[in-house]
This record gives structure tokens, sequence and C-alpha cells, in this order.
């Protein structure tokens, strides 16, 4: 696999057979190395049940082989033909208003219906024990995009039945859900697992315990559908790697999970997708919101197994379904896909090779257009291939060494979004208010599971930390404890890990001692924001306000405004070796840019660049790489330390042109 850089999403399906040639002559004389194929093809490779025509599919490897292109295989199972519905048509799944999602999109399954799994056992054993001992197929990619299209869930019966075998296995009696459920509340007390119901819509509120469980379950059975079809793969294709494409910060699926039944992950980046919000782009757009936020999904994506990733769809040109978005400028599609590189990424597979005649995915346009003839996508990645090919085998196995990590949770994410608080206030968001902020920095970000080992970095931030066990709060007083600085935000320790609020202590719990505060009063922005007093100037706080009050802690910044004026809004503690933050409110850029200033004692030394110029480093204990990025559509002034060898001489050191970049080197 060394050679593996570069890669593209193939869909010969969708051509004349004289084009395959065609195609594939086109992909190797570019530099392509490896073709995604078969992730949608059910109805090609098994037009009717047991009828199998995987000819048309030999004959593309055997082309393939002759082009020297290795293959990842998709099964697709993310799309079941027409005939399955007919003979199953209980298997399209369920929404919570109790209305079926019918065929004729994607992802039309629930995969809990045993009679599905039945026919996807058949298909994958058919379809691995044909094709997992051909040379070229390196590998295989499960189902597309778990998760995705199944933002509502299923809700249906076969689900009902699945649910209520998970919560048998977690809690083990119908008492222990009651308690753990609290359904005492509004006499909802069940008397046996029978009675319980997958919660579609109601005539009045949902039970949030209920609520968590539903997605904490709907996870677990993604996961195993996906562990389902990969225990098949390995048994007929030994000695092939399995990966799964991601989503970035999707929370339909535990990616943590997931990620323990593949060899590496893969993750789909669209920066240009076309369901972004335009309109806040435009006020967004001297802040980065767009590139730092794929920073951000990169850095998730390498965090999952602390290891380089792939990227299995790099955004090509435009991408669109009934609305478009904007076309990349020139420069933009090398930059991203060099933004993918620098933060861990060890190949590149673009979607799609080129823009489809038909269907929803028509305007999702590829490295061809709909013409087939070669334009300035083309040209542009033949190119970069051809420039980065080398360097990316000098930094395969190398990694960002972050020094600050961000906590973020699943099971975190599930309760806020099923109980806000602020209409506005979103996990994610919140989340990126401090992201977006270290990437201003040029500060390298890991991102951290609550109890994972947090020993290698000096700062970690804990935003919305809702759910809290005695464990957990253990493991972050031992880190505060032993030298590390934590920083934790409002609603901090209010629920227990069963979404049953807290009591008998004031908030936020086990962790008073340690943040050296207690919340007794705190108050949703619903009308107002905030003013929040730092160092004698005033900011903006917004959404949400914890009124703290210390008991040992040190005032950062206080209230401005409000009845609670004066009352402190950021406090810090210093607890054993360490320091313990708390932020009452949602903090403004401003706000953020001076709180942070707080913390650069723990805060790594990096290069300042104008505003766009983002800098990260692959690195290890010889060599780092650093990879200098210009979003901007304007050249910018840099400056760069003379101890910086540059990757590529011909590299401007004082100045960086629009949408480029430039690539350093320095031993250690």
């Amino acid at each position: 696999m060394e050679n593996l850089q570069f890669g593209v999403d193939y869909y010969p399906e969708h051509w004349d057979e004289e084009r395959w040639s065609i195609d594939l002559s086109m992909m190797k004389e570019m530099g392509i190395t490896v073709v995604r194929l078969a992730e949608f093809s059910w109805s090609a490779l098994e037009p009717a049940e047991g009828a199998f025509s995987f000819e048309w599919l030999a004959k593309v490897l055997d082309l393939c082989a002759a082009f020297d292109l290795k293959v990842v295989l998709g099964t697709p199972t993310a799309a079941p033909p027409a005939w399955v519905i007919e003979k199953m048509p209980d298997i399209q799944p369920m929404a919570s208003d109790g209305a079926r999602r019918y065929f004729g999109g994607r992802h039309h399954d629930c995969q809990s219906h045993p009679g599905y799994r039945e026919q996807i056992k058949q298909y994958v054993t058919a379809f691995a024990s044909h094709f997992g001992a051909h040379p070229q197929v390196i590998g295989w990619q499960v189902d597309n995009e778990l998760g995705n299209s199944h933002g509502d869930l299923c809700y249906c019966s076969y689900c009902e039945a699945a649910f209520r075998q998970w919560l048998e296995g977690k809690y083990g009696t119908i008492e222990a859900v009651n308690q753990n459920w609290g359904t005492t509340f509004w006499s909802q007390d069940y008397q046996s697992f029978t009675q319980i119901h997958a919660p579609k819509n109601t005539a009045s509120g949902q039970n949030p315990s209920r609520a968590l469980d539903w997605q904490l379950f709907h996870s677990d059975l993604i996961n195993e559908f996906h562990s389902f079809q990969a225990q098949i793969i390995r048994e007929h294709s030994p000695n092939r790697f399995i990966t799964h494409n991601l989503m970035g910060f999707s929370n339909v699926v535990n990616y943590h999970d997931l990620a323990k039944q593949l060899e590496f992950v893969s993750h789909d980046q669209y920066l240009e997708g076309y369901w972004r919000n335009y309109e806040k782009d435009k006020v967004e757009e001297n802040y980065g919101t767009k590139r730092a936020f794929a920073a951000a999904e990169l850095d998730f994506i390498r965090s999952i197994k602390k290891a380089g990733f792939w990227i299995m769809e790099q955004q090509s040109s435009i991408s669109g379904w009934d609305i478009l978005g904007r076309t990349p400028k020139p420069g933009e599609i090398s930059l991203w896909s060099v933004q993918s590189v620098a933060h861990g990424a060890d190949t590149i597979v673009y979607f799609r090779w080129r823009s489809c005649k038909m269907g929803t995915e028509q305007y999702w346009h590829g490295i061809l257009p709909h013409s087939g003839i070669p334009g300035r996508s083309y040209f542009e990645i033949k190119t970069l291939i051809q420039k980065i090919k080398p360097l990316m085998k000098e930094v395969k196995g190398i990694l960002p060494k972050p020094k600050v990590a961000i906590v973020h949770s699943y099971a975190q994410h599930y309760a806020m979004q099923i109980q806000p608080h602020h209409p506005d206030l979103n996990y994610l968001d919140h989340l990126y208010t401090y992201y977006r902020e270290l990437y201003q920095r040029n500060i390298a970000v890991d991102f951290v599971q609550e109890l994972e080992d947090w020993s290698p970095y000096q700062l970690v931030i804990a935003p919305l930390q809702y759910l809290m066990s005695p464990e957990q709060a253990q493991h972050y007083t031992n880190f505060v404890e032993k030298g590390g600085h934590l920083v934790v935000t409002m609603r901090t320790g209010v629920k227990e890990r069963n979404n049953l609020c807290l009591i008998d202590q004031a908030l936020p719990g086990d962790l008073s001692a340690v943040f050296g505060v207690e919340v007794h009063e705190y108050d949703c922005l619903r009308d107002v924001d905030v003013q929040v007093q730092l160092e004698g100037e005033i900011f903006t706080g917004s959404k949400w306000a914890d009124i703290l009050t210390p008991t040992s802690a040190e005032v950062i910044a206080t209230y401005a405004s409000e009845f609670y004026a004066k009352e402190a809004a950021i406090t810090v503690h210093s607890y054993g070796k360490g320091k313990a933050y708390y932020v009452g409110t949602e903090l403004d850029r401003e706000l953020m840019h001076r709180f942070m200033n707080q913390l650069a004692d723990v805060l790594p030394e990096t290069l300042v660049t104008p505003p766009g110029v983002e800098i990260i480093s692959r690195e290890n204990e010889q060599v780092s790489y650093y990879f200098v990025m210009n979003h901007q559509n304007k050249d910018q002034a840099i400056t760069i330390p003379e101890d910086w060898e540059a990757y590529y001489p011909e590299q401007d050191r004082n100045m960086i042109s629009a949408n480029q970049y430039q690539v350093y080197k320095k031993m250690k």
C-alpha cells in the first residue's frame, strides 16, 4: 500500500463498456493508483434474487489490473434494489411520526430487519467469495456513510423488538429500566419489556432518559450491522483491510466504536457542500468558518484511532443535488487536498471520476464534467498528484503532535440534542467556538473521549459536560491534580449518565472542589445577550449563563448586566499541580480570544500568520513537516523562520499566493 496516495470513486455501471478502458487509462496517466467500486451496485450485480451478474465487474477488475490500479470494493447495502423491497416492503424504515420512508432514494432500509439481514448475508457471502481473493482487491468498504439519511432513525416494530432486547441486556430487569428512566413521572412505569415501544411522536413531550437510550441503542445497532457484514468479508477475503467512509462530526453512529472494527478510518470531505449556509459564510468569511470547520473534522477523524486515515471522498468539483454549491476557485481543490494531508490523511480518493448523466446526484460533479472532456479540475488534480506524491511518501506514518485536546462525546451530544435548553444552543457549535480560536492561533488539536488517557496533553477543554458519572468526575480530578489544565463550560455535571438530574449537592456536583465554585442559579438567555467584564473591558456572552459562586476559585471575569451583574462568569482554581477553569457562558469571538490569552502559559508557541493562513505540522522525533496554507482569495505576506527548509525551492518565503500552499521541513 506504499504507493496508494491518490484514488478515485468510479461507477463503471453508469457508462458504456467501451468507455471503461478510456477512463482507466486517463486515471493511470494522471497518477491515480486506487479505485473504489460497487458500493451502490446491488441491482447491477444481483438483478434478481440469486441471479448474480458479476461478469461485468470482473471485466472492470481485469482492466484495473492491466492499468495497475488497485481496487477497494464496497458492499451495496445502502441501496437495496426494487426486488428486495417487493419481497420485503417492511424493510423500508419508519419515521418517528409513523410514516414510511420509501424506495427511490438510498438508505431505504431497516438495519434490524431479520429478513433483510438474511438477504445481505446471501449477497455479501457470494460477493466476497467471488472477488475476495482477486489480486487487484486490496480492501473493502462496508455499506456507505452509515447513519446518513437516518437522522430520524427507524421506529418500526423490528427496531422496537431490538430495542427491548438491548434494554434487557443493559439493565437486566424492568424495575431497573423504571429506575433509570424515572418512569414514576407522568405514570410511565412499565411492568414488562413488551410494553416498551420506540419513542415515536407523542401527544406531549418525551422522556429524556428513554430518548437518550434510544439514540445509544441505534448507534449500537448500526455498529452491529457493520460488524455483521465485516465478519463475512473477513471469512471470505482474508488479508484485506476493511474501512468505512465516516462523515466528520455526524452523530448518528459512535465512530469510536465503529473504528474498533477497521484497520483504518476513512472520511468524506466536502468544503463547498451545497447544504452550507452561504449567507452565514458571508458574515464569517474573515474568520474562516469553512476552512476551520473542515480542519476540525479532519482532526476529529485522525483522533479516532490516533493514526493516519484515508479521505474516501475528497471534493473534486461542484457539489449538488436539487441545488448546487459554489464552483471551487482555481487552486482550491488542491488546497483542500493538501489540508487533508496536513491533518493526517495518507491517501486521497476523489469523488467522483465523472459527473453522472442520471439520478439524484447528476449535479454532483466529478473530476471530469458530463462531457468526459478533461477540464480545469482534471488538470489541477493531475498537477497536484505529480507534485506531492514524493512528499506524501515521506510523511506517511508521521502525524501532528498536539498538546491541546478538546473532549468530544456522543452521549453529551445526544443529551443536549434532546434538551438543548436554548433554541440556538448546539453542542457542536459550542465546541467549535473553542476549536476556532485555537485554529486561528495555529495550535494543533486532538479530540479525546471523556475517559481517554489525557496525559499527552497540557490543556484539555471539555465543553458542555452535561452528563457526569463518578468515574468521569474522578478522571477529570486526577488530570488536574497531576498538573493538567482543564476548562469546562456551562451546564457541567447537571445529570447522571442515564439523563436523570443529579441531586443532593450544588452544581457542578462532584467537580465543585476541583473548580472551587458552586452554581446555585442559572439563566437561559432567551431574549438577551449578557455583558461580561474582563480586564476592565466589556464583552458578550450568549445563550446561557451559569452564575458562579466561588468557594475557593479566583474570578477572571464577571457578568456586567442582568440581575447577577458583578457575579462571577469565568473562574480559575489551582488544584493539586494543575488549574481548573469554569466558563459560565458562551463567549463571543473577542472574549474567547481574551480568555485564551489567560491560558498562554500552557498553549504551545506557534507562528503568527495573517487571517486565513493556516499552519500545521506532521512531525516525529527526527523531523517536522510544516504545511502553510492560504485559504484567502488574495496573496498574503508571511514570515517563515530561517531554519525551515523549503520543500519546494521555488516557494517565496515572504509571500503566499491566494488559495495556494507551501511546505517546509525542519530537522530536529
